[in-house]
C-alpha cells in the first residue's frame, strides 16, 4: 500500500496520485484538507496505528511507501475541527520519521534546507562548487562584499521560499534594514540554470534559459523562462545522486548553474521540490519515476537531449 500525504490541490501531489492511478497501483490519499474527518486509533505502539480514510481502513504497519508533501494544516472549520486537524498533522508527521516504510521524504531529512548557509556547507562537501556567500547584519560588510565581487544577489537565509534579487544601487537606501534581519548575499554566478530532479538512482534535468535573476518569477515582469530537457554529463548526474543520498532525500530538486567556463555550481537542494512546474514545461516523467520508486521499481530511462 502506498500513501500520499498532503493536499489534493497541490500540483506535485496530484500528479503523483495520477501516475499511481495510471499504473494501476493500490494507494490511499491522506488529504490534509480533510484530516479532521479521519479516524486514527493508536495501539500500544505507535506503529500499530489504524487509520480510516473515507471508509477505507488500513493498518499503518501495512504501508510500504509514502510520498509526503506536508503543508500547513487547514484553517477552515470550527475550533474543534482545527485542533483535531492540527493534532492529526503533528502525529502523522512524527510517524513519517519512525515508520520503516520508504518515505519520500522524511521530515527530519528535509530540515537540512531550513538553513541555507548550513546546507551550502553540505553541498560543498559533496564536491560541487558553491557561490561565495556572506550572511550579515552589517551594511558595511555587505557593501565591501559587493565591491569585492562586482555583482551580488540576496535571498532568505531560511528554507522559506524567497525571490532571489540582484543587489543594485536602488537597494542601498534599504540596506540598514539588515541590522534587524540578517540576510544572505552571494556572488553573482553567470551561466545557464539547470534544475535536476533526483528520483532514487536517476536524474531528470531541465535547462532553463531566462534573462531573469530568479527565473521562477520571470512572469511577474517582462521577462520569460524557457525550459527544455537536458542531458547531464554522467559525472554530474552521479554527483547529484550522491548529494541527494547524503541528505537522505529519495526525491530532491537540485539547482545548478553551468558557468561559461564549464564549471557546475550548486545553489540549493530542495527537499520537497515542486517538480510539476518542470514536468509540465518539458515532459520529463518525474511523477511516473517517483511512483515507480515508491513501488520498488526503476522507471524507464530519463529523457534527455
Amino acid at each position: 500500500m502506498i500513501l500520499f500525504f498532503g493536499r489534493t490541490d497541490d500540483p506535485p501531489l496530484a500528479r503523483a496520485v495520477g501516475a499511481a492511478r495510471d499504473a494501476g497501483l493500490r494507494y490511499l490519499v491522506v488529504d490534509q484538507a480533510r484530516s479532521a474527518r479521519y479516524d486514527l486509533v493508536v495501539g500500544t505502539r505507535a506503529l500499530d496505528a489504524r487509520l480510516t480514510v473515507d471508509g477505507t481502513r488500513i493498518l499503518l504497519a501495512d504501508v510500504t511507501a509514502v510520498y509526503a508533501r506536508p503543508l500547513e494544516p487547514p484553517e477552515d472549520g470550527d475550533a474543534a475541527a482545527r485542533a483535531r486537524a492540527a493534532a492529526f498533522h503533528e502525529w502523522f508527521v512524527g510517524w513519517l520519521d519512525t515508520t520503516p516504510a520508504l518515505v519520500v521524504s522524511r521530515p527530519r531529512a528535509m530540515e537540512s534546507n531550513a538553513s541555507k548557509p548550513y546546507q551550502a556547507q553540505l553541498i560543498g562537501r559533496s564536491g560541487f562548487a558553491v557561490p561565495e556567500t556572506l550572511v550579515s547584519d552589517d551594511p558595511d560588510e555587505v557593501l565591501a562584499f559587493r565591491v569585492r565581487h562586482g555583482r551580488i544577489v540576496y535571498k532568505s537565509v531560511s528554507g522559506i521560499r524567497s525571490v532571489v534579487r540582484e543587489f543594485t544601487g536602488d537597494d542601498e537606501s534599504r540596506l540598514p534594514l539588515v541590522r534587524g534581519l540578517p540576510t544572505q548575499f552571494q556572488a553573482y554566478v553567470p551561466g545557464r540554470d539547470v534544475r535536476v530532479h533526483v528520483v532514487g538512482p536517476d536524474t531528470y534535468a531541465a535547462a532553463v534559459d531566462s534573462d531573469a535573476i530568479d527565473y521562477r518569477y520571470a512572469g511577474r515582469g517582462e521577462k520569460s523562462a524557457r525550459l527544455t530537457p537536458y542531458g547531464l554529463p554522467p559525472e554530474t548526474a552521479r554527483r547529484c545522486v550522491e548529494l541527494a543520498a547524503s541528505l537522505d532525500l529519495p526525491l530532491a530538486g537540485i539547482d545548478l548553474r553551468r558557468t561559461p567556463e564549464g564549471e557546475w555550481v550548486c545553489f540549493e537542494v530542495n527537499p520537497m521540490p515542486a517538480y510539476s512546474y518542470y514536468e509540465a514545461h518539458t515532459g520529463l516523467p518525474v511523477a511516473a519515476a517517483l511512483v515507480a520508486h515508491l513501488d520498488g521499481r526503476r522507471a524507464a530511462a530519463p529523457v534527455g537531449v
